[in-house]
């Protein structure tokens, strides 16, 4: 192929990947001002996040009781900024509305501003629940030797900390965000945990891996899941267009003091009630009476 020929070739591909038909519903296009919420911007949300509340374990190691209300600070205000513009973005992708008058925008701004507020006024309870399930993650593993190993080390905390602060976020309707924060705790770490679930305190997940926690999942006190666990949805319903209706509860309850072992799977809204223990590799599809257990017999 000559040089001329390649050229040519090129720009036939220029034209065909620039044809609207080709990328229908595969391109967001941006206004003036409304960019995308920035995956690498809230990369650093994540991590200001983590270095606030587990302050010394994430961020700045040099942290110490005498300096720690200065950094907190400093953090804060820095974090306050970046959510803010982002929950902006989130606001905007959201609203197809092309054009926007210069009083609209700030009063869009002026509403991320509050709501980034909100989120970390969120905080101190965060890490109170944080310290619970840090305690269980320790006082679940006898490997463990220490709380300082589980923060440093096992990826459920890294996981709960994107989603309980995304959570937050999903409380308020923030669009967009709340999920790509729990997809980046997805891919760093391997367990996928919808912003939308409500999960209780002490709640814990050994080695991680493979568990999948669906968006209208709820999840008691004391629960211990192990990797591979999925709590998902068993099927769904369909309008008279044959399209699923979505937004309605469709994945499993799950009551306090539960353990669910390894691969075990468990579909639909059904309810596992409390002190249950579901077996590795197991089905589950029915609801399970409090105390009872669901094991594979060899």
């Amino acid at each position: 192929m000559s040089k001329l020929e390649l050229i040519h070739q090129l720009q036939a591909t220029v034209e065909a990947l620039s044809e609207p038909g080709s990328f229908k519903g595969l391109c967001h296009q941006h206004h003036d001002g409304n960019p995308l919420p920035s995956g690498k911007v809230l990369e650093a949300i994540i991590e200001l996040s983590r270095s606030i509340l587990l302050p010394g374990y994430f961020g700045n190691s040099q942290v110490n009781l005498d300096t720690i209300k200065y950094h907190i600070g400093v953090r804060l205000e820095k974090l306050h900024a970046l959510l803010s513009e982002q929950i902006l973005a989130g606001l905007c992708f959201a609203d197809k509305n092309e054009t926007e008058s210069r009083q609209q925008l700030s009063r869009r701004r002026n509403k991320a501003g509050i709501l980034a507020a909100k989120v970390i006024m969120s905080f101190p309870n965060i890490r109170k629940i944080l310290a619970t399930d840090v305690e269980a993650s320790y006082e679940g593993d006898p490997a463990a030797t220490g709380s300082g190993e589980v923060i440093s080390c096992y990826p459920v905390i890294k996981a709960l900390i994107n989603y309980r602060v995304a959570h937050e976020l999903y409380k308020l309707k923030v669009p967009l965000i709340p999920r790509m924060m729990t997809e980046m705790a997805h891919s760093e770490t391997g367990i996928d945990i919808h912003p939308g679930a409500r999960i209780g305190h002490h709640f814990t997940i050994d080695h991680g891996t493979g568990v999948v926690i669906g968006a209208t999942c709820v999840i008691g006190n004391h629960v211990k899941l192990y990797q591979g666990v999925t709590l998902g949805a068993k099927s769904f319903p369909l309008d008279t267009d044959g399209n699923p209706i979505k937004g309605i509860p469709r994945h499993p309850i799950i009551k306090d003091n539960v353990i669910i072992y390894a691969n075990a799977t468990i579909l639909g809204r059904v309810t596992i009630g409390e002190g249950c223990v579901v077996g590795a590799n197991m089905w589950v599809t029915d609801d399970m009476l409090p105390q009872t257990k669901k094991i594979r017999k060899n």
